[in-house]
């Protein structure tokens, strides 16, 4: 390499120069030289340990003396812990009660102490600002700091010395410090390179602040690409992002499905979700481009591999969706002999069936939940064209989420009996305990009309419930004395099927 990286950050004390490799399939895909950064091959499969490392190296003696203490339940405790361990450094790890046994383990592995408390990050977060001012501990911000932002920074310093003609840098987005770091090198280097920040489309902190020019809070973040879940950007990556960045551009969780496959085929290896945001963005972006992509030379970075083996069936089964060769379909069947058949003919044929479910609804008709391979779009259009014209009463089901996540799995249909029906989404933390609470929390004000449950394999669940309510108001003050973060359902599988 052309720059003595050794002599350029302290990172190197602990971090590797990761590899940049070029992705021949998704560059034959997109039609132009696609390159990863694996940051998945730290020491502890994240990018996160070097800013971790660069803050806590940048310490005076009396405040690593004192230790340090961080909040998190993911790739950046084990960044802290690792770097403690690694300047010989007492450190403390405020996670939440719902953190894996894996994670805890991790932590604990390099000698950290783990302090489980509350559900959530900002539980978390308050509770280490508690013990930090009991104790004079230094607190290691996990985005939103200066010598942080400046130890993720160096990523862009090894691709400016791999690959000096790179063209556009696609980077995952959660609180910032990544992608805060990186523009301000890129853009400093050559203000001619396209930096793209990618994040999920339920989790936009940052997407949204920047249309307001404002950091603003969202009131709920999605639970899939746990390690971008943030609903507050940070002030300091916020102003750099706004400076430095083109574009920030939103995939949804079929997508990023669709990258952890196209990164595992081309590298054997397995991203958590958050760290294959940037590919979903790459594979998104050059996919919509208009014009050819002669020229380009594309780095996504792969951010992080800390996915738990029980989060892979979910990913496989978002994956067919996400690559654009499964289409799922409510149908709408007359309940008379033969009416079965008739669908097959017409519409079916040619196509093989991934899933299918049959409800009786009424004595008149039949709910039916289909999943065909079609392959691409031209082809869902195939299926569509014919829906029409044999005159069946459908509904596209393909990107709606509640139907992937749940109604896909229920049986049963529409109740006959339920009045004023409303449904709504919670994120419950996986903790044994966490539905008695809820429902002691309701005290019985409203019947639970449904209820089901879908474990992804992370720090949280999410639950579909349906409550009879005349008062949607009241209903939803209830809800919020439960403390769990929800959200009302308006989605096209629940009005064809619940």
């Amino acid at each position: 390499m052309s720059t003595d990286l050794k002599n350029v950050s302290p990172v190197y004390d602990i971090a590797i120069v990761s590899p940049l490799e070029r992705a021949s399939k998704l560059s034959t895909l997109l039609g132009c030289d696609i390159y990863l950064k694996r940051e998945d091959l730290q020491p502890v499969h994240s990018f996160k340990l070097r800013g971790a490392y660069n803050k806590i190296a940048s310490l005076t003696k009396t405040q690593k003396e004192a230790g340090i203490i961080t909040a998190s339940a993911g790739n950046h405790a084990q960044g802290v812990a690792l770097a403690a361990k690694k300047l010989k450094l007492k450190a403390t790890i405020v996670m939440p009660a719902t953190t894996p046994q894996i994670k805890m383990d991790a932590v604990r592995s390099y000698g950290a102490k783990v302090i489980l408390f509350g559900d959530s990050y900002s539980d978390c977060y308050d509770h280490a600002q508690e013990v930090m001012t009991e104790t004079g501990m230094t607190f290691v911000h996990p985005f939103d700091d200066e010598k942080v932002i400046e130890g993720q920074a160096t990523i862009a310093t090894e691709i400016l010395d791999e690959l000096s003609d790179v063209t556009h840098v696609f980077i995952p987005i959660g609180g910032g410090g990544l992608i805060a770091g990186m523009s301000q090198v890129l853009k400093t280097a050559n203000k001619k390179i396209i930096v793209i920040g990618v994040e999920p489309e339920d989790s936009n902190a940052m997407q949204q602040s920047l249309k307001a020019k404002k950091v603003l809070t969202l009131d709920h973040v999605g639970i899939f690409a746990d390690g971008v879940a943030v609903k507050t950007v940070g002030k300091k990556t916020f102003v750099l992002t706004q400076k430095y960045v083109d574009k920030v551009i939103t995939v949804d969780n079929d997508e990023i499905c669709a990258a952890i496959k196209r990164i595992f085929e081309q590298t054997r290896a397995i991203c958590e979700p958050a760290g294959a945001l940037a590919v979903a963005g790459a594979t998104k972006y050059f996919s919509r481009q208009s014009k050819k992509n002669d020229g380009v030379k594309a780095v996504c970075v792969n951010s992080g591999a800390n996915i738990t083996f029980e989060r892979l069936q979910f990913v496989t089964e978002r994956t067919l969706i996400g690559m654009k060769s499964e289409s799922i379909f409510a149908i709408t069947l007359p309940e008379r002999p033969g009416a079965l058949k008739k669908l097959y003919k017409d519409v079916i044929h040619g196509f093989a069936i991934s899933e299918f479910s049959y409800r009786l609804a009424t004595r008149d008709k039949a709910n039916i939940f289909i999943g065909l391979l079609t392959g691409n779009e031209e082809k869902k259009e195939i299926v569509i064209d014919r829906l029409h014209k044999h005159k069946f009463d459908f509904v596209d089901l393909s990107h709606d989420d509640y139907a992937k996540e749940h109604v896909r799995f229920m049986i049963g249909g529409k109740s006959l009996d339920a009045k004023n029906e409303r449904f709504y989404s919670f994120n419950f933390p996986e903790r044994p305990g966490a539905l008695r609470d809820f429902l002691d929390a309701i005290h019985n004000r409203f019947n639970i009309s449904l209820f089901h449950y879908r474990g992804q394999g992370g720090d949280t669940g999410q639950v579909l419930m349906g409550f009879e309510a005349e008062n949607v108001g009241e209903l939803e003050e209830t809800l919020k004395e439960a403390g769990y973060e929800f959200e009302q359902v308006k989605s096209k599988a629940i009005s064809a099927f619940l």
